[in-house]
This record gives structure tokens, sequence and C-alpha cells, in this order.
């Protein structure tokens, strides 16, 4: 796995990235070896609540959500790609 992270208006604490690879090492499970991950993780608005935007893309496969922190917003991606892929692999 080719694991891509992008922080945008804001910079990303140690402790994120390794809530990242620790999701992204247990959802490889789902991937090929060469498959090219990219997270893209910005603050859209700082003064409301679910500011965090995450977009991460997989295998071709696209999920974008906004939440209160980043790691809801990773949750909710992963899920919604693991979704994605099963519909693929069954499909």
């Amino acid at each position: 796995m080719n694991l891509t992270i992008n922080a945008v208006n804001f910079e990303m604490a140690d402790k994120l990235e390794q809530f990242i690879e620790k999701k992204m090492n247990r959802f490889e499970r789902h991937l090929n070896g060469d498959d090219k991950v990219e997270i893209r993780m910005s603050v859209v608005k700082p003064q409301t609540n679910l500011n965090k935007e995450v977009k991460i893309r997989i295998a071709g496969l696209f999920a974008e959500k906004t939440a209160d922190t980043f790691e809801e917003g990773i949750d909710a991606c992963l899920n919604a790609l693991e979704t994605q892929l099963e519909r693929r692999k069954n499909g």
C-alpha cells in the first residue's frame, strides 16, 4: 500500500498520523499491496462544528465526509469505502 497524507489549512500532529497509520494497517486486508491510498484532510470553517473534511481515495474508490474531528471523519470514510469494496468484490 502506498499511503499519501495531505493536511490542508492545519499542521497535522503526530498523534493523528499514528491514528491514520493504525487504521490503514487494519484496512489493508481489503487492498492489494500496490494500491495507492490518498488521504486529504482540511479545516473548512474554523468557527463552526463539523469543520473537518476528510477525503480518501483508494483503488479507484472515493469517500468524502465532514465531521467534528478528523478521527471521526477518517472512520466514516473507511466505513464507506469498506462497503464499496465489498460491493465491488461481490458484484
